[in-house]
């Protein structure tokens, strides 16, 4: 059981951390899609944190022997999702690259083609000038 004083202090750290997660989003430093799982996590903590008999009734109702170990069950499933997504998103940027890639190589050899049709062109024009100037 947590002391009234150690719950302000924690619930203090959860508001801290949502408000730098909150101006994060706002700044557009952090996409919303990828702070939703953070800022479930933070709300989960702080009712936790303001009502800690809950934690009690939750882990019961789940069958979990120890409150304790439902937190570290529920911070196992919160890793896997994060790996998760991040995985989901490694993988379209991943795409994207990809993409882009075939892009910028259909570019330069558009580029290297367009080069030697104006070189041909330049001697071809070149050559009848000569021609005319004699």
């Amino acid at each position: 059981m947590m002391t009234v004083k150690l719950q302000i202090v924690v619930g203090l750290a959860i508001l801290f951390i949502l408000a730098i997660l909150i101006n994060m989003i706002r700044r557009r430093s952090l996409e919303l899609k990828y702070a939703l799982v953070w800022m479930l996590v933070l709300t989960a903590l702080f009712v936790f944190d303001c009502a800690p008999a809950l934690l009690n009734v939750v882990s019961g109702f789940l069958g979990i022997y120890a409150p304790v170990n439902m937190i570290f069950f529920l911070g196992f499933c919160f890793s896997l999702l994060i790996i998760f997504s991040l995985t989901v998103a490694l993988f379209r940027l991943s795409n994207s690259v990809r993409t882009l890639d075939q892009m910028v190589a259909l570019n330069e050899k558009r580029l290297q083609d367009l080069e030697q049709e104006l070189k041909k062109e330049k001697a071809k024009h070149e050559e009848e000038t000569d021609h005319h100037r004699m």
